[in-house]
């Protein structure tokens, strides 16, 4: 099963992977996870792009294409993949067709997640993470027992930069202006399926796994 979870910023795209790859051992390809650890790291890769993304801008389509490319071609792929936060461009859309092709694959479907900006906002600004073991919290919908303190090691938790409001907007706008069109490209293939991703994550997954054509 190769899919691409669609969706802005804050969809939920990250859960719901993670729920496909309990259930059906696909792991999810998320580039934003792949880049983030980079930037942690310190490696070339992330010195290019930690500046871009606090900043709430894109990293080059050919660093990102490439980064892919490579997981792609890794063994634990071969059942399947789960692609989240790529393509995001019609441009970047065309590579990735061509890429499957040359590994002799392809999409089984693209699911998109339906959410109103307001509640993206609300959902990326409430994040908190803790810097020592990467546990993810929200201050309301998850929020740790001891407020601001890590559950596991009781270190600080922190806002990351590109969680506060304004970096938010900026990535809606964006992803409004150059990854919408991304429904016509793949509905045009008769690829998407459209999903509500407001609500329960349980009730969310159950809808995904319709549109993926998978028993529920």
């Amino acid at each position: 099963m190769n899919l691409i979870l669609l969706g802005p910023p804050n969809a939920g795209k990250g859960t719901q992977a993670k729920k496909l790859y309990a259930d059906f051992h696909i792991p999810q390809i998320s580039t934003g996870d792949i880049l983030r650890k980079a930037v942690k790291d310190g490696t070339a890769l992330g010195k290019v792009a930690g500046p871009l993304m606090a900043a709430g801008q894109y990293v080059p389509d050919d660093v990102v294409i490439g980064i892919v490319e490579e997981r792609l071609k890794e063994p634990d792929v071969a059942q399947g993949f789960v692609l989240d936060g790529f393509p995001r461009t019609p441009g970047q859309a065309d590579a990735l067709e061509r890429m499957l092709t040359r590994l002799g694959r392809q999409l089984n479907a693209v699911v998109s997640l339906e959410v109103p900006h307001s509640t993206l906002v609300e959902r990326g600004s409430g994040r908190r993470v803790c810097p020592n073991d990467g546990a993810v919290y929200h201050v309301t919908q998850s929020p740790p027992k001891r407020a601001g303190l890590c559950d596991k090691c009781s270190s600080e938790l922190v806002q990351r930069e590109d969680d506060t409001p304004e970096v938010i907007e900026r990535r809606l706008r964006k992803y409004d202006a150059e990854t919408s069109p991304l429904k016509d490209f793949y509905a045009q293939k008769g690829l998407l399926k459209s999903v509500d991703g407001v609500g329960s994550p349980e009730g969310i997954y159950e809808e995904i796994k319709k549109a993926a054509g998978r028993p529920a």
